[in-house]
């Protein structure tokens, strides 16, 4: 190598990150591109997914492919399975992003609308993830982050059970393949500015200001608690303290006091 010569860049590993091109999974894609990852990102906007490929490229100088994907389509979720099993490439790090809500109660939504969240929030988080786990236990290192929410500890309809089974099983993940040398972790944001609540038609005027998170800040908490192998990540010590009570109160004391809250 010659005295002027740049040493080659290292890589830590790649990262997959679904739901890259706004709020948490672009914090996540924009925070581990500084750390020197190499990404794939996916969603169903190629034009959106490219622009932010463009400007990690640029800011970073890391490899960023695209892979446009409508996860509730089984078939264009068996590309993106495809992807993060791949021997030949192997994803280092998934960060199972991607989600939606919705503003009506259960009931005031088509089944179908139903259907198609439980497809991304829960369908598409226990294939991807089934599909890294199998090439990262293969060779001993990797690890998952799912993104989940503090709903999950509360009585919220579909929403908040599909969390829920999101902590279930990453916790239960956590536990049953650290010893083969992969981290998995669930990280549960309360609210956060994003672009999530404006798709539900939902003002970020409906909830007190001090319970809003800076998704940065989320994101950058979240890979400090990846980073010391925490199973559970709930960023802010508000939120904390919220599931904290949430675990000893009972499901239809807090349910009243949300019907409550709506009135």
């Amino acid at each position: 190598m010659s005295e002027n010569a740049s040493p080659a860049r290292t890589s830590p590993g790649t990262a997959l990150v679904t739901g890259p091109t706004a709020g948490i999974g672009h914090s996540f894609a924009v925070q581990l591109a500084q750390r020197g990852h190499d990404l794939v990102l996916v969603a169903r906007d190629r034009t959106r997914l490219e622009e932010v490929a463009a400007e990690l490229r640029t800011a970073y100088g890391v490899d960023v492919e695209v892979l446009p994907a409508d996860l509730v389509d089984r078939a264009s979720l068996a590309t993106v399975e495809a992807r993060v099993a791949d021997r030949e490439r192997p994803i280092e790090l998934l960060v199972n992003n991607a989600g939606f809500g919705m503003k009506e109660r259960f009931l005031a939504n088509p089944v179908d609308a139903e259907n198609a969240m439980l497809d991304v929030l829960v369908t598409s988080v226990l294939r991807l993830s089934h599909a890294a786990l199998g090439a990262m236990t293969e060779r001993g290192h990797g690890g998952v982050i799912n993104v989940s929410s503090v709903a999950a500890f509360l009585p919220r309809g579909t929403y908040a059970a599909a969390k829920a089974w999101v902590n279930s099983f990453s916790e239960w993940a956590a536990n049953e393949y650290r010893p083969q040398g992969v981290t998995v972790m669930a990280l549960c944001p309360g609210f956060t500015r994003t672009e999530f609540h404006q798709r539900m038609d939902v003002s970020q005027d409906s909830s007190p200001g001090f319970l809003w998170l800076d998704a940065d800040e989320l994101v950058a908490t979240a890979l400090r608690d990846y980073d010391r192998g925490a199973a559970i990540s709930i960023p802010s010590a508000r939120y904390k303290a919220i599931t904290t009570v949430a675990r000893v109160v009972p499901n239809r004391v807090l349910q009243r006091l949300q019907t409550l809250g709506r009135k």
